[in-house]
């Protein structure tokens, strides 16, 4: 079965395809990375893709993705080494026959995808230079509690079902893919605990938490233009919704510690400080639940952090026989 995206999206190609503009007016291409339970066909992304060129005619899209079968990619939204998936993701992009002549991406992660595409900005930013990164509902100091699945996803309900029984151990860790960003935190203190330290897969590593520090994190991260990160007003999916700012919220008296109140961000593990004290860091709200978003909320942003005026860059866009990414996709 083949599914065609919109009339408007193949228009708008051949348009940019034939007519193209200046370098200092393209957009850089925009890579986004869907959360769990999603895949990269879903037609809903496929809008948000759609949308982001109808505001800034000429953005290449590129919609992140494990497997190009779709169910296969939406499962290793539940299974998986997240370590592993991130840089096959740099891999992708890094070959890709467009991606790999751009000089810098704009990134859009939405709920996991956030911190995945953050992790690739820290451990891959040689290689995929990302400018502004934008995050909706994401998990970046980690939840304290396993989401909710919808009835009948027993797909959802399985793997939720083991990350319980064993959240810390090794199998669990390198396979189930909410477990790696699962943290445990000491309620009276905020700080993390021995087991999250000792046996966490990926976030205790990408957050900078251990000992021993990777320089090069905060080296990457700092280097983005713009890191601005938006949680949900009535986010009842990600606990605790305030992890989405890289803030600590005490599980007991619902109390909140801001990020800049944090070591991560006093002693800049991984570079927020540095982007801050640069203007980069953002902090924004939006109205709703988790991913309950908007065509008003996702156009600002693609006119403020994504568009051309952001900055000048020397790239053409697509050209020649180029086509955009997935005109046709085979589910």
């Amino acid at each position: 079965m083949l599914r065609l995206l919109p009339l408007s999206t193949l228009l708008l190609l051949s348009q940019t395809l034939a007519s193209p503009l200046s370098p200092s007016s393209k957009p850089l291409p925009l890579l986004i990375w869907h959360g769990l339970g999603d895949n990269y066909a879903a037609d809903g992304l496929h809008s948000v893709g759609d949308l982001a060129n109808e505001t800034n005619p000429g953005t290449y899209v590129y919609y992140i993705r494990l497997d190009e079968e779709a169910d296969s990619d939406r499962t290793a939204t539940f299974l998986g080494n997240v370590s592993a998936q991130i840089s096959q993701v740099c891999s992708d992009i890094t070959s890709h026959s467009v991606l790999s002549r751009a000089p810098a991406f704009n990134a859009l992660g939405f709920s996991q995808g956030g911190q995945f595409l953050r992790a690739l900005v820290q451990r891959c930013g040689d290689r995929v230079p990302i400018r502004n990164l934008v995050t909706f509902g994401s998990q970046h100091n980690g939840i304290a509690k396993y989401q909710l699945c919808n009835d009948g996803d027993w797909l959802c309900k399985g793997y939720i079902g083991l990350l319980k029984a064993n959240t810390w151990g090794a199998w669990v860790q390198s396979h189930l893919v909410p477990a790696q960003y699962f943290k445990e935190t000491d309620d009276a203190t905020g700080e993390p605990s021995e087991m999250y330290l000792e046996n966490s897969a990926f976030l205790a590593d990408v957050n900078n938490e251990r000992k021993e520090k990777n320089a090069t994190y905060a080296t990457h991260l700092a280097r983005l233009e713009n890191f601005v990160m938006y949680v949900f007003e009535d986010d009842r999916t990600v606990v605790p919704k305030e992890s989405g700012w890289f803030a600590y919220t005490n599980a007991s008296d619902g109390s909140v510690t801001g990020v800049r109140e944090r070591e991560i961000y006093k002693q800049d593990w991984i570079g927020l400080r540095a982007l801050d004290e640069k203007g980069g860091l953002h902090f924004e709200t939006t109205e709703g639940g988790h991913m309950n978003l908007g065509d008003e909320v996702l156009t600002h942003v693609f006119e403020k952090w994504f568009s051309a005026k952001s900055g000048s860059w020397d790239w053409d866009g697509v050209v020649g026989d180029e086509k955009q990414e997935q005109e046709i996709i085979e589910l």
